[in-house]
């Protein structure tokens, strides 16, 4: 029974009709999902929320049947059916004013279990974290959608309906959801029937997309024909201009639209929020027009349309380093316009004049206008609370706000070829976020006065280059004049460069190998070295260097896409993280495998130490614990039972966050060089209690599971072992595997 409801339909649709009175309201509605996404529009008034209702029981239907997975749910109470596993995101959000939005998410996490947690809603949803004690009717219409959205995620349901999600939504948010939905579709655990009056969404999340027209489907045409054709946008959907035509001849506009070639349009990452800087007629005493009053001026185009298989392709492109394209490749000069506008421009005329395009971004928050390609005002309105939380009286506040607003416009951006900036330390802290955020291998300088102290704030894990500006970044005198043109000349040469290589590994087409990330300290040496032995024909091994940094650069690669699999053998710098030693991780450790499901491969190598500096540098609580000397810069103090078992709970913590495969081995005979037999780290009772606890805390799964190894960490059969259970994760070279979960 239980592989017969496996190869039912999602949903199944038959016959059904639904009266208001004696309006006929659905006649005899059609409509089948097998798995995935699949997007509904049409006009209003057509019947589509009139279908979400009846199918969660909310109206009585007249006729006709409603299965979901094969269960007749047709005469079942919405309780019934919500229990049955269907999830609900009604238009108009339906929250409770008076229960905060932590209160909404309890009430629904218990219903069924599954993969969706209040933890993960919050890593989704970073906004309603902020805001998990405020009430329902404190939010704006922006996070009331989110928390709509996140209370049905939170039943686990087999099939989510959702009726007009990104209704009312900031266009960061607006693509934030539909990324989730792309996810939903390729992940297959979940089925998702989608309402939607924005075409350039129903498009990019469904392959197919069902045209519903006075209460009936229409048709179910495919959505990228759909997308690319505005004028059967129009006869069937009355978008794209003013007036729509009152009756359809459909029939005959399918045949017109089936001998007309599709014209091809550029795909874009989401819908595209329209903004006019002048509501109103400029003259020359016209004052600068307030943001707020853009905003409300503003709308969104459902434009750039790409279909789900597109976007999955263009992700890889991503991941890969290579931009999709929405334009000729152009390099940003970006920074405070309103105080360093002499110093940007003229380093944007040096790399104009090597042949590239440019673009001038300004990121000052003093609200002034200034002559630029892109405005402080266009990019404030990147923010997720609006550009009116950008421009305020808190510098420190403004600062933020607007790396986080430029942080978001340049992820939406898809033609990057380099970045360069100008400025003090308040300017290289507004650009270092969406620097950071951009995949590595897209050249990226900064040149700054303070590029001669610690940078490592700035640059963090990404591939930042910082350039000393000798004299302050403040008008242009003989110095500045040339350290400005050698870093816009160095940030030219490294475009270039990168455009060539690009086109002429596109004529080779090389059959790269997928990489691996591999985390190594010197104790778990022999086992790296073995690993990346057995795994050289098959696999690009790319190794990292367990020093704090080391992990978070691993990661950097995983967020962008570039690897194909994790071999996380040195966890080490959790105990720096944890104990207070000088190689710490961030509390992020694990979270690019949590959020991108890459198959991942962990142990527990060099958890029995925590690194100092020199001997007199170690705290003064810890004088009296087991050390051992590395070299003179660098002191090892072996961990205790009781610090190895804070150390397992908080590693079983974020392996149960963790969707994709996963495997985390054991190795009982010692997890570092020093622990062994005869070495001063050898401490059995200790490793057992490191053990215990992973077991404990650990939700073991077909797809997460503990292994215990009775060897070495550093045994060539221990490396034998993870190589033979990362390979049927990862897949053939060249294939891409769908991850499990």
């Amino acid at each position: 029974m239980n592989d017969v409801r496996r190869a039912a339909p999602a949903l199944e649709v038959r016959g059904l009709d639904v009266y208001y009175g004696h309006s006929h309201a659905l006649q005899g509605v059609d409509l089948t999902l097998d798995s995935g996404v699949f997007s509904v529009v049409g006009r209003n008034g057509m019947g589509k929320t009139t279908l979400c209702k009846t199918i969660m029981g909310l109206l009585r239907a007249s006729g006709g049947s409603v299965r979901v997975r094969g269960e007749d749910i047709t005469r079942l109470s919405p309780a019934r059916i919500a229990q049955a596993g269907v999830g609900y995101v009604p238009q108009g959000r339906r929250l409770w004013r008076s229960l905060s939005v932590d209160e909404h998410l309890q009430l629904a996490a218990g219903m069924r279990r599954g993969a969706w947690s209040i933890d993960r809603i919050y890593e989704t949803f970073p906004r309603l974290a902020e805001r998990k004690d405020h009430g329902g009717g404190q939010l704006s219409g922006g996070e009331q959608q989110m928390l709509a959205i996140s209370r049905a995620l939170l039943t686990n349901p087999q099939l989510l309906i959702m009726d007009e999600p990104t209704e009312g939504l900031a266009p960061v948010i607006v693509a934030q959801v539909e990324d989730m939905l792309v996810r939903l579709g390729e992940d297959g655990d979940m089925s998702v029937l989608v309402i939607e009056q924005n075409i350039g969404v129903a498009t990019a999340i469904s392959k197919n997309v069902a045209i519903m027209v006075n209460g009936r489907v229409n048709r179910i045409i495919d959505s990228a024909r759909l997308a690319a054709d505005r004028e059967l946008q129009q006869r069937l959907l009355g978008v794209g201009v003013h007036g729509a035509e009152p009756e359809l001849d459909i029939a005959a506009a399918d045949a017109r639209a089936e001998t007309r070639p599709a014209q091809p349009r550029a795909p874009s990452a989401a819908p595209v929020r329209v903004y006019i800087s002048n509501p109103t007629l400029p003259t020359r005493w016209s004052q600068p027009i307030p943001i707020a009053r853009i905003e409300n001026a503003a709308r969104t185009l459902s434009s750039g349309v790409a279909r789900i298989e597109d976007a999955a392709r263009q992700k890889r492109q991503a991941g890969a380093g290579v931009q999709s394209a929405s334009g000729p490749p152009v390099v940003l000069v970006v920074g405070t316009l309103d105080t360093k506008g002499e110093e940007l421009r003229f380093i944007r005329d040096v790399i104009a004049g090597q042949g590239l395009r440019t673009r001038l971004v300004d990121v000052s928050t003093s609200g002034k206008l200034s002559t630029c390609d892109v405005s402080a005002q266009e990019i404030a309105l990147n923010h997720g609370r609006g550009g009116s939380s950008v421009f305020g009286a808190d510098r420190g506040t403004s600062v933020s706000a607007m790396a986080d607003a430029f942080a978001n416009w340049l992820r939406r951006q898809g033609n990057i070829a380099g970045i360069i900036s100008a400025g003090g330390s308040g300017g290289a802290s507004l650009v270092a976020p969406g620097m950071r955020a951009l995949p590595v291998g897209v050249p990226k300088l900064i040149i700054s006065s303070v590029a001669s102290g610690d940078v490592g704030p700035y640059v963090g894990p990404a591939d930042i280059t910082m350039m000393y500006s000798v004299t302050d970044v403040q008008g242009l005198n003989s110095i500045s004049r040339a350290v400005l043109a050698n870093g816009a000349n160095a940030i030219a040469g490294m475009v270039k460069a990168r455009l060539d290589n690009q086109a002429a590994n596109e004529r080779r087409a090389p059959a790269d190998l997928p990489a691996v990330g591999i985390t190594m300290f010197g104790v778990t040496t022999p086992a790296v070295q073995k690993i990346a032995a057995d795994l050289r024909n098959d696999f690009e091994c790319l190794v990292f260097h367990a020093t704090g940094v080391g992990g978070r650069s691993m990661e950097k690669l995983v967020d962008s896409g570039m690897l194909a699999g994790v071999i996380d053998l040195t966890t080490t710098e959790v105990c720096d993280l944890l104990m207070g030693g000088v190689f710490p991780a961030t509390e992020d450790r694990f979270g690019a495998i949590i959020r991108s499901r890459v198959p991942f491969i962990g142990s527990v190598g060099a958890l029995d130490m925590v690194n100092f500096g020199a001997p007199d540098t170690i705290p003064e609580h810890y004088r009296q614990r087991k050390f051992h000397v590395h070299n003179p810069q660098v002191t090892l103090m072996r961990t205790t039972p009781e610090e190895n078992d804070r150390i397992g709970r908080w590693i079983g913590d974020k392996l149960n966050r963790m969707d994709g495969s996963v495997r985390f081995f054991l190795p009982e005979g010692g997890v570092s060089a020093l622990d062994a037999p005869g070495q001063p780290f050898w401490d059995p009772e200790a490793d057992a209690a490191l053990f215990t606890a992973l077991e404990r805390s650990v939700r073991q799964t077909g797809n997460r599971q503990l292994i215990r190894i009775k060897r070495h960490i550093n045994e060539p059969e221990f490396a034998s072992a993870i190589v033979n259970a990362l390979r049927p994760l990862v897949g053939r070279p060249g294939t891409r595997r769908k991850v499990a979960r």
